[in-house]
Formats: C-alpha cells, sequence, structure tokens
C-alpha cells in the first residue's frame, strides 16, 4: 500500500483509516508481519518491547520547544519533572537542551552542558535511566559520562564518533531517521508515496556500522518530528499516521521500533493534549515497541488498555 493510501477500496480519496485499508495493508505486506525483534536494554533492564512496551518520557531544558508542558526552566524543575515522569510509568526521561525547531535558537554545545550535566546527574542519582537526545560529540560525551545510559542521536553526518561514544560507555542508541545533516541542518526532502523502503536503507546501512563500532543495543525511530515538504499539516499529520500503521515493515532490521509521537497541534487545536494518546493506538496496531511522549500517564493508560484487550 503506498503512502498515503489510495482509497480505492473506501470509495473516498481522504479515507485513509478504517478496516478495508487495514486489512488491505497487512495482506500486501504480509512477509513482514511476523518479525520478531531483540529485546531492548534500557540501563539496567531489558525488555521484550512486544510484550511491555518502552515508555519514554521528556524534559526540554530548551524554551523553544513548541510542547509548553514539557519546558523546565532550571535544572532543580527538570529533575523534578523527570521523578515525576518516572513515577507515572515512564521507563527512561529523555533530555534535550536545544529545540528541533528550525526557527528556533541555536545552543551551542558547551551551554547544552552546562545544562543538561546537572539534570543527567540528579535524575541518575535517583536511579531513572537517563537518555540524551544531541547530535553533537562534545554535548553527548558529556551526557554520557554524567550518567545518560541512552543516546537520542538526532543526527546521521557523524555516526563514527556517535557509535564509539555509544560503545565506549555502552549506551543504548536511538537511531533517527534524519532528512540531512541532524535536526537543526534539515535538507527539506520531499516526502516519497512511500519512505518505507528508503527508511530501511538508511538503518540497515548505519545499523551495520553501529554494530560493527561495538554499540549493543539499538531502537530505530522513523523521525516523524523531523523537517519534511508537505503541502499542509493536514498532510503532514496523514503522512505521519500512515507511517505509524507501517511501522511493522521496518521490524525485519531485528531491532525494535521507537516513535516519538506526533501532536498535531493544527489538527487537534486546544485539545493537543489527547494527541499522542491517538497515535499511540496506531503505533501499537503498526508495532511500535518504544513511545516518545509529552504525555506520560495517558500513554501508559493507552498501552495497558492495549496490552488488555
Amino acid at each position: 500500500m503506498p503512502l498515503p493510501a489510495t482509497g480505492a477500496r473506501s470509495g473516498r480519496d481522504d479515507v485513509l483509516i478504517n478496516l478495508a485499508e487495514l486489512v488491505a495493508l497487512a495482506a500486501e505486506h504480509a512477509d513482514d508481519l511476523d518479525h520478531d525483534v531483540v529485546p531492548l536494554r534500557i540501563g539496567t533492564q531489558t525488555f521484550d518491547t512486544d510484550n511491555e512496551p518502552v515508555v519514554m518520557g521528556v524534559v526540554n531544558l530548551s524554551r523553544d520547544s513548541s510542547y509548553r508542558d514539557s519546558v523546565a526552566t532550571t535544572a532543580a524543575t527538570a529533575i523534578r519533572r523527570g521523578r515525576v515522569l518516572a513515577a507515572q510509568g515512564a521507563h527512561l526521561v529523555d533530555v534535550g537542551a536545544e529545540s528541533t525547531n528550525g526557527t528556533s535558537a541555536r545552543v551551542a554545545a558547551d551551554q547544552q552542558i552546562r545544562t543538561l550535566v546537572p539534570v543527567i546527574e540528579g535524575l541518575a542519582a535517583s536511579g531513572i535511566a537517563v537518555s540524551i537526545e544531541s547530535y553533537a560529540a562534545a554535548t553527548v560525551r558529556a551526557g554520557l559520562e554524567a550518567g545518560a545510559r541512552v543516546l537520542n542521536l538526532t543526527g546521521s553526518d557523524d555516526d563514527e564518533a556517535m557509535f564509539a561514544l555509544a560503545a565506549e560507555y555502552d549506551a543504548t542508541v536511538v537511531l533517527c531517521h534524519i532528512y540531512g545533516q541532524h535536526a537543526r541542518a534539515l535538507d527539506s526532502a520531499s516526502t516519497t508515496p512511500d519512505p518505507i523502503p528508503g527508511m530501511l536503507e538508511q538503518f540497515e546501512r548505519r545499523i551495520a556500522t553501529a554494530r560493527a563500532a561495538g554499540v549493543r543495543d539499538l531502537t530505530i525511530d522513523p523521525g516523524l518530528g523531523f523537517g519534511f515538504r508537505l503541502t499542509d499539516q493536514v498532510s503532514r499529520a496523514r503522512h505521519q499516521a500512515m507511517v505509524l500503521l507501517n511501522s511493522f515493515r521496518l521490524r525485519s532490521l531485528g531491532v525494535p521500533v521507537c516513535h516519538s509521537l506526533p501532536h498535531s497541534f493544527d489538527l487537534f487545536e486546544d485539545q493537543y493534549r489527547i494527541a499522542e494518546s491517538f497515535y499511540t493506538v496506531l503505533a501499537r496496531l503498526g508495532g511500535t515497541g518504544v513511545y516518545r511522549t509529552h504525555e506520560v500517564p495517558q500513554i501508559v493508560a493507552v498501552l495497558g488498555a492495549l496490552q488488555a484487550l
């Protein structure tokens, strides 16, 4: 099934999510439905993400971050928020000090280090697994040295150095698909009708490089939050929804799929805080194992309900 769906079976070109389309998707890619993925290590714990999905809570240390509810303006506030997220059910807490929004201010690596290190140290001292979101080697090294156990790699232009750092600190890597060098140097590539083959090619190559460097544990993130060119926000949300549903096709790589859940402010407007819960259902249907979210208690509840049913 191309992305977005053709709508041929439903009779409407704008219908993307219905039983007929889901049946057609499964039938077209039947060989991809039953791929196993390896367990994922997060700090000292290992998860079978098909039976126990991993929830990654978010603490943003940049005031420019678009999801205002996740912003912490001081180290003390960030540590407190991280502890709350862990108590709400997050398996790890992802921290970053620079927004990926293209219009936001850039933050130098030394400033990111000053901002992130006290937060990582505080959360790690509380026994909370921490992920550092970055594409800068100096920032990553400082974060891993401070106690982060996961690297959320939002770049692809410095893979050898990043994978060497992950191997040195025995860190798990979240490998993000990027249209460009890194989250702040995107090439605004146009989406293709079916981006999964391109993702498979990039991920397969980068996973091989990571393994050769000594990285033991990986999860792959299709990068739905990163810049790609679409005509409007509804088209963007449609693309994101269909990639979520097609995620099972990436499981042939043998590692869990991670998604940073969309929030689709234009679609959900003042009810934007329910958007990630909606997308969680699509992601779980698509075989996702790791969920990066700003709304931890809602996503924990949705995943629990899906598991029970």
